[in-house]
């Protein structure tokens, strides 16, 4: 690796347009690439989103589906941030831990992205965010065909060698805020090598949005995921459950009942 975050993009063959292509190259009757992005809350996947909307908007016709528990807070921050016609940004409210509508029930989101897909047709490129949660989160392939999984500097230097579901299998592992670095004392390349120790080959990227070969590195990426994926050579990625979680609650009401049932 030369540089910190740099990796090889998916091979693909160039798609010459014919009447059964869309003016991006995309047969008319296959959907577009829907690409799910997840990690902790505060990595910045709100901004990326809005970034890779900014610069692949006049390429790709996009579309994208936010998740909060009880608000429609990313929503209307992208849809402030004039990134897309607002009627293209869709808000799902999860009303329960974020990674069970991206993991255990996806109907919620499959609805919101097929509406978009029905009402603006055709489109290239679906965003799915899913709302802040743990490093095990992961997309269920059902609702999504390719992920990324967004860590930050700021969230320490050790957290990518710890591993988990989607920092070791989504599609591409991004490094975010690398301008932070120096301010909470992190090796970025250190932070990349160990990220790339545990993914087995797959992808790192280190990313700063003031740093514009990063931001050009993740936009070809994507360009090349949705290429990959017009021509048939894309398979969706199972990066497979997340971890046994439990809630203190339950914990709490377990370790109750099985009180009881000792000195019952």
């Amino acid at each position: 690796m030369d540089e910190p975050g740099g990796f090889s993009l998916p091979e693909h063959t160039h798609t010459h347009e014919s009447p059964e292509h869309t003016p991006h190259g995309r047969a008319r009757d296959t959907r577009p690439l829907r690409l799910g992005v997840a990690g902790p809350v505060g990595t910045g996947k709100s901004t990326l989103i809005a970034t890779l909307c900014r610069q692949l908007s006049g390429r790709l016709q996009i579309a994208v589906v936010t998740n909060d528990i009880y608000t429609d807070e990313d929503a209307r921050l992208l849809r402030a941030a004039g990134v897309l016609p607002v009627e293209r940004i869709r808000a799902v409210e999860t009303g329960a831990c974020p990674h069970t509508a991206i993991r255990d029930d996806v109907t919620p989101n499959l609805i919101a992205v097929e509406d978009l897909e029905r009402e603006f047709a055709p489109l290239d490129l679906v965003i799915v965010e899913s709302g802040g949660d743990n490093l095990t989160a992961t997309f269920s392939p059902a609702l999504v065909d390719a992920q990324i999984f967004c860590l930050d500097v700021a969230g320490g230097g050790d957290v990518a060698r710890k591993g988990g579901p989607g920092i070791e299998r989504a599609d591409l592992l991004i490094i975010n805020k690398t301008d932070l670095a120096p301010y909470v004392e992190v090796d970025v390349e250190q932070m990349v090598s160990d990220a790339g120790a545990v993914r087995d080959g797959l992808p790192v990227l280190a990313l700063s949005h003031h740093d514009p070969a990063s931001v050009d590195r993740l936009c070809a990426w994507v360009e090349a995921v949705v290429a990959e994926y017009r021509q048939g050579g894309h398979v969706a990625r199972d990066p497979g459950p997340m971890a046994p979680h439990f809630h203190a609650e339950d914990e709490h009401t377990h370790a109750h009942d099985e009180h009881e049932h000792v000195h019952g």
